[in-house]
């Protein structure tokens, strides 16, 4: 369970470098990116983890993954070049 955990974290932290490394420009301060990584890749694991039980660690880790990408995607401010007059109403 703690190297699971730990793994997520670990998991969490990369995903929040990949995506700072990525985009840069579009992403807030990196202490909450990489804080918003990690906390996403945790309750991930947690969620899996108790829907299906002890002894599934990659499905675990599988789910750490997509909570912590899809809570990194939330932080995601839209590009400055699709910045233009919006059509009038």
């Amino acid at each position: 369970m703690i190297l699971e955990a730990l793994g997520s974290a670990v998991l969490g932290l990369l995903l929040a470098w990949a995506a700072t490394h990525r985009l840069a420009d579009r992403l807030p301060a990196r202490t909450l990116v990489f804080s918003t990584g990690v906390a996403g890749a945790l309750f991930g694991d947690f969620v899996t983890h108790s829907a299906l039980g002890p002894g599934s660690g990659l499905p675990s880790l599988l789910g750490a993954a997509v909570v912590s990408a899809a809570s990194l995607s939330l932080l995601l401010r839209p590009s400055r070049r699709f910045r233009g007059r919006s059509a009038p109403a």
